[in-house]
């Protein structure tokens, strides 16, 4: 008896899940929407960078990177460029890691860090 054809599937289906757009939860100069965050990052600018590294399980020294601002924005999908990240960090570097910051409180206050 010959044997039937069989069909030999050689791709499995993939699928995709649509992200959706994220946003930043607070402004990049929106110091009064947290006050303590803004005050650590006047008076004790490293302390708040090496909180936000520790919040993001990365190397103390990287708080205020681009690269991490850069990873943060991505993992959230929030829109922007590096360019972007490096002039909030070069320019307004308080400012920037403060944001991070305020996003990092909110999120983990909505269960979403």
């Amino acid at each position: 008896l010959p044997m039937a054809s069989q069909s030999v599937i050689t791709v499995q289906p993939q699928f995709a899940v649509a992200q959706q757009q994220g946003q930043w939860q607070t402004g990049l100069m929106d110091c009064c929407s947290d006050c303590g965050v803004c005050l650590c990052g006047t008076f004790c600018y490293p302390c708040l960078s090496c909180q936000v590294a520790g919040d993001m399980d990365e190397c103390f020294l990287c708080g205020s990177s681009v690269a991490m601002r850069t990873l943060y924005r991505t993992k959230y999908n929030i829109p922007g460029s590096i360019l972007s990240d490096s002039c909030s960090i070069w320019w307004c570097t308080p400012c920037a890691v403060c944001q991070l910051k305020r996003d990092i409180n909110r999120r983990r206050e909505m269960g979403m860090f």
